[in-house]
């Protein structure tokens, strides 16, 4: 499922953060639960209306732009 049927920008929505369609949850805030050690059972029970499909966009989203996003160490 292409990202876009699950990710959305819209400036009007949380100033233009990615958001998960359909809520006020932007991709930052789900994936911070994540990396806080939250399991993504939890996540599910605290956010009913997320489906698992909607956290592995999230997760699908990060990756998408660690690839994409050049970064190289600067020599000390």
């Amino acid at each position: 499922m292409p990202l876009s049927e699950r990710i959305v920008v819209d400036h009007e929505v949380l100033a233009g953060k990615p958001v998960i369609r359909g809520t006020r949850l932007a991709v930052e805030f789900i994936l911070e639960l994540l990396a806080a050690g939250r399991s993504e059972n939890e996540v599910l029970t605290d956010y009913p209306g997320l489906t698992r499909d909607d956290i592995l966009a999230c997760l699908s989203y990060a990756s998408y732009l660690a690839r994409e996003y050049k970064a190289f160490p600067i020599p000390a």
